[in-house]
């Protein structure tokens, strides 16, 4: 069962919305229950999936964590749904609202796109990433990934966890940065100084000298290098492998027991070597293990009190459906 919160949340939009004690809560179980087959609390229940951004762990591990719990899970392609004929995404989401769904996991290009659901939506939503904003799964995912590494919640503190790469528009760094230095973190940002420029230096350190940010760094996490992001910077591809580039002769500058993570995808030769990527400080696996574990936990803790009346008709068991045709 969850550790009791103050107030239960209603919706995961971001980590800064959580108390403490409500993320604690929720780490503790996806800790306790990681691995576990649990009794099933969503029966009766349905959960919208909604990926306007291509997406593979995420969606993938939400769906299974849905499932874990024995909730009727519906996956809308917007490729094939109404979105293309020019429906927005208020409308879609008042057509999820009116044909009773429970919970909307929402990923979007637009930032502040599940702020917005959240206000047309009765049931739960939960951000899956929203454009460069924020990723509060990916952030919870990391924390207990880390505690696990460290040895436990109190070995989290003073602890020097260094995020490397793009910092500017990565959803991932944002959210890490509340979760993390909550937890006691020493956090540094580190990357060229075009992907650092602009960015709140309180609570964290920034830095674009990759060997001050990895000196003494009790874990490096890299973000994925948006090549995209590199038209109209004078920073070249060749540049940042040159300068930023995680390869185990820099990491030597890490503690000796220092771990890699990444929240994937990775661009292997890229911001990190192969070497390290799946050599013995990766936990890039165990992050996806935890995924399903963090996001069957938010579904528990944000379960309505009972499922919404039913709009839509039950003819079929099967536990996935595509609602593409229903939304039109």
């Amino acid at each position: 069962m969850m550790g009791v919160m103050e107030a239960a949340p209603r919706h995961l939009l971001d980590v800064d919305e959580w108390s403490d004690r409500d993320i604690e809560a929720l780490v503790s179980d996806a800790a306790q229950h990681r691995g576990q087959l649990r009794a099933s609390n969503l029966r009766g229940y349905r959960v919208a999936l909604l990926f306007a951004e291509p997406s593979t762990r995420t969606r993938l591990s939400f769906e299974i964590a849905a499932r874990n719990l024995a909730a009727e899970t519906f996956t809308i392609d917007p490729s094939s749904s109404s979105m293309v004929k020019g429906e927005t995404l208020v409308d879609t989401v008042r057509n999820l609202d009116a044909l009773g769904f429970d919970m909307l996991v929402l990923r979007h290009h637009r930032a502040g796109a599940p702020w917005v659901a959240a206000r047309y939506f009765g049931g739960a939503v939960i951000n899956a990433g929203d454009g460069w904003h924020a990723h509060p799964t990916q952030a919870l995912i990391d924390l207990l990934t880390l505690r696990q590494a460290f040895g436990g919640t109190d070995e989290m503190r003073g602890r020097k966890v260094v995020i490397v790469g793009d910092v500017l528009h990565s959803r991932v760094a944002r959210s890490n940065i509340w979760t993390l230095t909550r937890a006691g973190a020493d956090v540094w940002l580190c990357g060229p100084e075009a992907w650092l420029r602009g960015l709140d230096a309180s609570p964290v350190t920034l830095t674009t000298d990759l060997e001050a940010g990895l000196r003494g760094a009790d874990a490096v996490m890299g973000l994925r290098v948006q090549r995209e992001r590199m038209h109209g910077t004078s920073l070249s591809l060749g540049e940042y492998v040159e300068h930023y580039q995680i390869t185990e002769e820099r990491l030597a500058r890490a503690a000796p027991s220092a771990v890699f993570l990444h929240p994937g995808p990775i661009n292997e030769g890229v911001e990190v070597t192969l070497e390290v990527a799946r050599g013995p400080r990766s936990l890039v696996l165990e992050q996806v293990r935890n995924g399903v574990a963090v996001r069957t936990s938010v579904f528990a803790a944000l379960q309505p009190s009972q499922p919404r009346p039913a709009h839509v008709p039950d003819q079929t068991s099967s536990a996935t459906r595509d609602l593409s045709s229903a939304i039109r």
